[in-house]
């Protein structure tokens, strides 16, 4: 039999060779993350020490004409953002904006993803084409939708009336007339490819195969596209949906450019700059800032948990 000082011994002996066997499994760890250490330290201060500035001045009453009174306000700021009928107007605009602008550029994103995975001449030269809209910088997008399209002396839109109807159309206002469906339209416009990038790549990564078995059992296209295609696309719908909905919900160029938040067409992003210009109310503008990025963060949850079941159903 072992005595017990044999056994403490190889028992000491055990985990002294386990523990200089993690050793280098250890520092192989940290020779591998640490190149990446300046880039997260860079991104910490860049993005997380603005955001807790920004939620310490939420709880403070600091008004840039009274530099020097700043106190603690607890939640009042809070209570006055979701008090104030101008905030809360900005909330449901930016609801209807984001919901309107993602519905829409889903479906004709939807429509355009099918006809470019079908095999045509010059199908490579179509897809760069709808592709430019989301490659242009949102001020310059929203630039020439104002002035060369909207524009009620030589825009495209009332030219094109006249082509019409003759030197007798009606001339209109497009964006006086209808503000938040004008910026709506340029935001569809700009969005639809983003849309139709994501549902492509999800039409494309179908298994065939079992398309092809369906149609020789008598399937024809819709019911192929209703009973198999929309299931296997619908994790990719929602993270279209959801991608989308988070870039929406911060859209501040548009809405700036198009309207200058005027006619009701305020979001929440607009409120919050016009708070910070108007009123220099730094604590009310940061905790307008907060609550945003809270309902942010909330979407991208949802959004990054749909990519990683996406990611999940990949790799089986």
């Amino acid at each position: 039999m072992t005595s017990p000082s044999t056994a403490t011994e190889v028992e000491d002996d055990t985990t002294s060779s386990s523990t200089r066997s993690n050793r280098p499994d250890r520092a192989a760890r940290w020779a591998r993350r640490a190149p990446l250490l300046p880039a997260l330290i860079f991104v910490i201060i860049l993005t997380q020490v603005p955001m807790i500035v920004t939620l310490v001045i939420s709880f403070t009453n600091w008004v840039a004409f009274r530099p020097d009174d700043r106190s603690f306000a607890g939640l009042d700021n809070y209570r006055t953002v979701f008090g104030d009928p101008e905030a809360r107007s900005a909330v449901v605009v930016t609801i209807i904006l984001t919901l309107t602008v993602v519905v829409f550029s889903l479906l004709i994103g939807l429509g355009i993803a099918l006809l470019l995975d079908r095999q045509f001449l010059g199908r490579g030269i179509v897809r760069t084409m709808m592709i430019t809209p989301f490659l242009i910088v949102p001020v310059a997008a929203a630039l020439v939708w104002k002035h060369a399209l909207y524009n009620p002396t030589y825009g495209l839109f009332n030219g094109m009336l006249r082509l019409v109807f003759g030197d007798n159309a009606p001339t209109r206002d497009w964006i006086s007339d209808n503000p938040l469906i004008a910026i709506e339209a340029a935001l569809i416009w700009q969005w639809t490819p983003f849309m139709m990038l994501i549902l492509l790549a999800g039409l494309q990564s179908r298994p065939m195969d079992v398309v092809e078995a369906a149609r020789i059992d008598g399937a024809n296209s819709w019911q192929i596209f209703i009973h198999m295609t929309l299931p296997h696309l619908r994790q990719y719908i929602e993270l279209a949906g959801l991608l989308g909905a988070i870039y929406v919900v911060q859209n501040f160029d548009h809405v700036f450019t198009l309207t200058a938040g005027a006619l009701g067409t305020a979001n929440l992003p607009y409120h919050i700059y016009q708070t910070l210009l108007s009123a220099q109310d730094y604590g009310e503008a940061s905790a307008a800032g907060v609550v945003t990025v809270f309902g942010t963060i909330i979407i991208a949850m949802f959004a990054l948990k749909t990519a990683f079941s996406l990611f999940q159903e990949e790799t089986r």
